[in-house]
């Protein structure tokens, strides 16, 4: 009479192993295969094991588990007759699909919950609709602020994350300064010097998450110092105007128009933030009057929060200084490689004035202990080597196509619609004549499969309705095929 397989386990030498903690005391005599197929499937039924995640090694699992590889490869097999897993070689055995059953398929699906457009344009924009907007379902985005993703340089990032991983000292694994690496902050320093006009030594350099959280921590800063309002360019950033708001500062709006922002109006604010190279979202350039102005204005006590937005993004219009390469005493700079690379990276700059510099480095520090270092060091080599500014000039070139398609599908398809910014950055503004809502435009528009943003989420003050529309991430026949789309929509309002 044959042995169950039960009888063939060696408890000596049985532990368990430490995936889905699975212990073999607990299948029934004669049955091992069956019971951790069941197990297999009621982990990738309840989302312990998701859609893409790989299994351990049949040898792997079977030494853990004390019983013989068949058993494990039994149990995988019947996995992949039922169409749940499937190997992949040397990538090994893959989940590809979960178990349907009757309280499962009536359950929604846990990473892919729709939204509806309704909820990301309701009649005020919430703390999350930026997150709402970016997961609602759509073909073609046309969203600001995005660069083209797919041109992220895979290739050059993964030869410096090599050779930075080869040449690395142990010690340089550990914790580090809150301000940054060493590597980064020269390389960032000499960076600005060239392409910015902005002499600052290594050490005067922050680097942080990003413009965002740039902004935060002068936000917190400057509330200490008991200065509770900064003032804002309007239109201008709705994502900026949330930081600042969630930080406790208020936000008095501040007119912009052909020539930038309206210093006349600034009055008795103690503080302002503006994006004086590619005005967010008008893309207008912030005028020589008008900078000396601010210059008068800072001198005379105001503090200046530079985000240096979209500075490096220009095809039709001369380079333009940093109003920080005029007075670093009383200008706060921001700068990142969101928009040269990709948002994931979060990584940023900060230059504060000297007045400022050690309480940023200790919200940096009580914050986070400062940024991952790994990417640091490679985007350091990325910069030193060059690759950075190879980068950029590919990267001008693709953007200009897909500029110039998106100005051309405007003129046939909006041929009323006035064009804003075209000339830098990584998207323009269209406004139209008449009282129509461009929210209501903008939700028509993503119930087509085009995401795009309202001009009125970024004006605190009544403006003319608008949309400001990305070029940067989307091909020339899907943006061509988005104005369309838009073009429809409009006309059905």
């Amino acid at each position: 009479m044959p042995r169950s397989n039960r009888d063939q386990i060696d408890w000596s030498k049985t532990s368990g192993a430490d995936f889905l903690q699975l212990d073999v005391r607990e299948a029934p005599p004669g049955g091992l295969s069956d019971w951790l197929a069941r197990r297999l499937r009621q982990a990738i039924a309840d989302g312990r094991l998701p859609i893409g995640s790989r299994l351990p090694a049949t040898r792997v699992l079977a030494a853990q588990l004390g019983v013989s590889r068949g058993v494990v490869t039994e149990a995988y097999r019947r996995l992949g007759e039922d169409g749940h897993v499937v190997g992949r070689g040397r990538a090994g055995t893959i989940v590809v699909a979960a178990p349907v059953s009757t309280s499962e398929a009536a359950a929604p699906e846990p990473t892919a919950v729709p939204r509806k457009t309704s909820s990301v344009f309701g009649s005020t924009p919430g703390a999350d609709v930026f997150d709402a907007l970016r997961t609602s379902p759509a073909r073609i985005d046309l969203s600001p602020g995005l660069p083209d993703l797919a041109a992220f340089p895979r290739s050059a990032w993964l030869r410096a994350e090599r050779a930075v991983i080869s040449e690395l000292p142990a010690a340089d694994l550990g914790y580090g300064d809150p301000r940054g690496t060493p590597a980064l902050r020269r390389a960032v320093a000499v960076w600005l010097a060239a392409n910015r006009g902005i002499k600052v030594a290594p050490e005067e350099v922050v680097i942080v998450a990003g413009t965002a959280q740039a902004i935060g921590l002068i936000a917190q800063l400057l509330r200490d110092d008991g200065i509770t309002a900064m003032a804002v360019e309007d239109p201008g950033s709705l994502g900026a105007r949330m930081h600042l708001r969630y930080w406790g500062l208020d936000t008095p709006p501040i007119p912009v128009d052909s020539e930038g922002l309206r210093v006349d109006a600034l009055d008795d604010a103690p503080s302002v933030l503006l994006t004086p190279a590619h005005q967010f979202p008008m893309g207008v350039v912030l005028g020589g009057e008008r900078r000396r102005a601010l210059m008068r204005w800072a001198a005379a006590g105001g503090l200046i929060v530079e985000d240096d937005y979209d500075a490096e993004h220009r095809y039709d219009r001369p380079p333009v200084a940093a109003v920080r390469a005029m007075l670093p005493e009383r200008v706060f700079y921001a700068g990142s490689v969101s928009k040269l690379l990709a948002p994931a990276l979060r990584i940023g700059w900060l230059l504060a004035p000297p007045r400022y510099r050690d309480a940023v480095v200790d919200a940096k520090r009580f914050t986070d202990l400062g940024n991952a270092a790994l990417p640091q060091l490679v985007l350091a080599r990325l910069m030193q080597s060059g690759a950075l500014e190879r980068q950029l000039r590919h990267l001008r070139r693709r953007h200009r196509r897909r500029r110039d398609a998106m100005i051309r599908a405007i003129a046939e398809q909006l041929p009323d619609a006035s064009v804003h910014g075209a000339a830098a950055g990584l998207h323009l503004t269209i406004t139209f004549d008449g009282a129509f809502s461009d929210v209501s435009l903008a939700a028509a528009a993503l119930a087509r499969g085009v995401r795009t943003q309202p001009l009125s989420w970024h004006a605190q003050r009544p403006h003319r309705p608008g949309l400001v529309l990305g070029h940067a991430a989307s091909t020339p026949t899907d943006i061509t095929e988005g104005i369309a789309i838009i073009a429809e929509e409009l006309r059905r309002l």
